[in-house]
């Protein structure tokens, strides 16, 4: 790679950090506010991190729950480029099987001209809802038909994003706009650019088919910790050389959260099981306040279900939370650490990585 070439896929360390830190944001609404204002608090947190150094702000796909506004990935993204300058943005995923592939090629193609250079196309295989929401998504009730074509969604978006269906193919004369196609007209000046494509996974299946394909990988260790080490060894064991990578890079999702007072961070990390809980057994709702997680009476196997799952939260002060990151980079030799920090209140959120910041000694403009 040439000198004044910038690297679409790899990030750059700031700091002391061990690896480039990023951003994965839900787009959180707490109960007492609006949709509103969590996106408000989205613009001021990619601010925020784009000023600090974060390499990365991704947002992620999920329907049907009400304490999650990021239902539309793409129209987050436009909001947020026309809000920040520098710091790449993404989809941590769009979720595929939800949709045609000329839809997202497209939609990121319109991303990619308003931010051109720093958009990435995060892809995941689950309907990030539940079953019914799924079929009401995709009008059909064969859901694993999806999951199962995923390869071959994979291809045929690929293909879109580079206009290059092979001669007698029905999609031949199909065209992506914005994209190549529009570079190879009479006058046409095109971008150099095309989101790079990340397959996203919290199993092995699209571990093992990053490797293969040679692309970047994101796992969700936020959400499954116990998969990570075999999910990266997986991705590593099988990686291909491929034109966009000649070695693996994997980043994973962390669940970070730092607080002023450490007790604040361990009611926040309460509540977030709380919320948690309630999605695994089918119930979402607004996140909660720690007051209400302290109020909540938990059984003994709901008690059980919040140490599991708190105990995977780098939370505590900014000095436990870089340890507690440092350590997790280490175990897993990832390549970046995105984080998401929940918390009730975005002015916790906005201050948790502010903190991760002065902690790491990220620059201040």
């Amino acid at each position: 790679m040439a000198a004044d070439e910038v690297d679409e896929i790899r990030g750059v360390t700031r700091g002391s950090a061990p690896v480039p830190l990023s951003v994965l944001d839900l787009v959180t609404v707490g109960a007492g506010s609006t949709a509103t204002d969590a996106v408000r608090t989205s613009v001021a947190l990619a601010r925020l991190t784009e000023s600090r150094g974060f390499h990365r702000y991704w947002v992620a796909e999920h329907h049907s729950m009400p304490g999650v506004a990021s239902s539309s990935p793409a129209v987050i993204l436009a909001h947020l480029a026309a809000h920040t300058d520098r710091i790449r943005l993404g989809s941590g995923g769009v979720m595929l099987p939800n949709h045609a592939p000329l839809v997202i090629a497209e939609q990121f193609g319109t991303l990619e001209a308003m931010a051109p250079g720093r958009v990435d196309l995060g892809l995941g295989r689950a309907p990030g809802t539940d079953g019914a929401t799924a079929a009401a998504l995709r009008r059909t009730e064969r859901l694993n038909e999806g999951a199962d074509d995923f390869p071959q969604q994979l291809a045929e978006l690929t293909r879109f994003l580079d206009d290059d269906f092979p001669d007698g193919h029905p999609y031949r004369r199909i065209h992506a706009i914005p994209g190549p196609v529009q570079g190879s007209s009479p006058g046409g000046v095109q971008s150099p650019h095309r989101p790079p494509v990340w397959l996203l996974g919290s199993s092995g299946f699209s571990a093992r088919l990053a490797g293969l394909l040679g692309l970047p990988f994101a796992f969700a260790h936020h959400f499954s910790a116990q998969n990570t080490i075999p999910a990266l060894d997986l991705y590593r064991e099988t990686f291909r050389p491929s034109a966009v990578l000649a070695e693996p890079y994997a980043l994973i999702g962390v669940s970070a959260l730092a607080t002023d007072d450490p007790r604040e961070a361990r009611r926040q990390t309460r509540a977030m099981a709380l919320n948690m809980l309630r999605l695994r057994t089918g119930r979402p709702g607004l996140f909660p306040d720690p007051e209400e997680a302290e109020r909540h009476e938990f059984g003994p196997m709901e008690e059980e279900f919040i140490t599991s799952w708190t105990a995977n939260i780098v939370h505590g002060t900014a000095d436990e939370v870089r340890t507690g990151l440092d350590d997790l980079h280490k175990r897993t030799g990832a390549d970046e650490l995105m984080l998401v920090s929940h918390a009730h209140r975005g002015e916790l959120r906005l201050r948790s990585y502010e903190l991760i910041a002065d902690a790491y000694g990220l620059p201040t403009a």
